[in-house]
């Protein structure tokens, strides 16, 4: 065995620059052994069959948003499509149509997160679009959007098509797929974005990165009018944040920790406003933390600036005390989070790394103010941000462990627990941030279930209690703060083009 095999064996990213290279056979190679560990499998061999042409789901709670549809019916699915609702459904299933009774169990359009990462090409002792999209299935989620932080970034047509034939090859899911706004994500001179557009990108973003100049981000948003592209942007002023590792307040001095001050995110929020507002092009402010960030988002849009937020289930359920231990997060700031389970909470040590993340956990009152964003619309749509790394790559001091966790796999459930079994918001709102709102962002025809659409679709159960373990996830990674947490809500279905992904 060559090197840099051995050093993928270990789960260690090769040091020779070939293997690190796009080529395209290495990528290949590595999925088609991947796809034999079944705990890497989209579609399980219990699922493996021909495919069917149709499906019939009977009894479920169907719930579309973007119909406003929520009532007890059956769904037909034929062809890849919806072919009938309600009380036709039965009758125009052709024979021998399969029937799957979903009593009890919410069916809806399927789930569409905007802002994963897959690693992949470059990075694939993290993550590959293969396990990505395992994990992906798991959860619920039909379709992803992948960030073009990956090693080479995603800036030009050639990466695009080989990150599109690598999905095509390996993944059930739909994955989709962002370019970057400059060139190697580097913030200094704008990548091809009109050749992005025609390879197949559905947005543009320096996401890990945040574009600092800021003519060269108004030069983009100008570009980007011209080719309907909305601008997703990781909101980070870099000269406040500095070195900062987690919020900056009581708890950051408390641990000894460079402090990431509110002021670094809501100063690009507001450039982002002043710009969309400038130039008409949609800017989408990627994964809000604090209060200042929904309060002038939710000003701008009273005001018609195309400008959009969204928020991660981490950020709206966690908080900067939790770093400090369970000890300290528990009997405080862990008041504010619904729990479904007995009074034995998981628990953990201070300064652990699986709660770094950038941007970072917040206070109580801006988890608050978050929570309310994602209720009122402020920000209409829920995230991920799914960001696997190898273990060793975490299990290193605080400071010096990389930002990031994973998230595909319970991202259903804590949305649930802390927007809907909390009381805050009803189901369909749920539902409609992560369905049709992330569609309508990016263009895409999908997040319905009306007659003759694609049949993406994601059956789940919203009170189904469940322990979130570390050994049952799809995932090549395990940089999750929610291991052994109780969980209420799980998918039980996911289906892709009228196919079963997972179950």
């Amino acid at each position: 065995m060559k090197g840099g095999e051995v050093e993928r064996a270990k789960g260690i990213e090769p040091s020779c620059e070939a293997w690190k290279a796009s080529v395209l056979p290495l990528n290949y190679t590595r999925n088609r052994t991947q796809a034999t560990n079944p705990a890497c499998v989209v579609n399980p061999p219990s699922l493996a069959c021909a495919p069917v042409s149709s499906l019939l789901l009977k009894g479920g709670r169907l719930i579309d948003p973007a119909h406003g549809l929520d009532e007890t019916a059956d769904l037909l699915l034929a062809d890849g499509k919806v072919a009938a609702i309600g009380g036709d459904a039965l009758g125009q299933a052709p024979e021998g149509t399969p029937e799957i009774d979903v009593t009890g169990k919410v069916v809806c359009p399927g789930l569409i997160d905007i802002h994963v990462h897959f690693r992949e090409p470059g990075q694939t002792a993290k993550e590959t679009i293969s396990t990505g999209a395992a994990a992906a299935a798991r959860g619920g989620f039909t379709t992803v959007v992948c960030m073009p932080n990956t090693s080479p970034a995603i800036d030009n047509p050639g990466t695009v098509a080989l990150i599109q034939d690598s999905a095509e090859r390996s993944a059930k899911v739909n994955v989709l797929i962002t370019g970057a706004i400059t060139k190697g994500i580097a913030g200094e001179e704008l990548a091809p974005i009109g050749s992005l557009k025609n390879a197949g990108v559905v947005a543009i973003t320096d996401d890990g990165q945040c574009v600092q100049d800021n003519d060269l981000m108004r030069r983009a948003l100008e570009y980007t009018t011209m080719f309907n592209l909305p601008v997703m942007d990781h909101c980070q002023d870099y000269s406040l944040v500095g070195a900062g590792v987690m919020h900056e307040g009581y708890w950051n001095n408390t641990l000894g920790l460079p402090g990431w001050p509110s002021a670094g995110e809501e100063m690009i929020v507001a450039r982002n406003i002043l710009l969309a507002e400038k130039t008409g092009a949609h800017v989408h402010c990627q994964h809000m933390t604090t209060a200042g960030s929904v309060r002038l988002i939710r000003e701008a849009k009273s005001r018609g600036v195309p400008i959009s937020g969204e928020a991660c289930p981490h950020h709206f359920t966690l908080t900067d005390s939790a770093v400090a231990g369970s000890d300290k997060f528990w009997p405080d700031d862990g008041k504010g989070v619904f729990w479904a389970g007995d009074d034995d909470k998981p628990a953990w040590p201070e300064y652990d790394t699986n709660f770094k993340m950038n941007p970072p956990l917040r206070s109580a009152a801006d988890r608050e103010a978050v929570i309310e964003g994602v209720a009122d619309g402020t920000l209409e749509i829920i995230s991920s941000d799914h960001a696997p790394h190898c273990d060793y790559e975490k299990e290193v001091e605080f400071a010096n462990a990389p930002f990031g966790i994973t998230g595909l796999e319970n991202e259903l459930a804590v949305s649930l627990m802390q927007l809907y079994h909390s009381g805050r918001m009803p189901l369909s709102d749920v539902i409609e941030r992560l369905t049709v709102a992330p569609a309508k962002l990016i263009h895409l025809d999908r997040g319905a279930l009306g007659v003759g659409a694609v049949a993406d679709v994601t059956v789940f159960d919203p009170d189904a209690e469940w322990v979130f373990r570390r050994e049952d996830t799809a995932s090549m990674a395990v940089n999750n703060p929610f291991y052994d947490w109780t969980l209420k809500g799980r998918n039980v279905m996911t289906i892709v083009a009228g196919e079963i992904a997972w179950q």
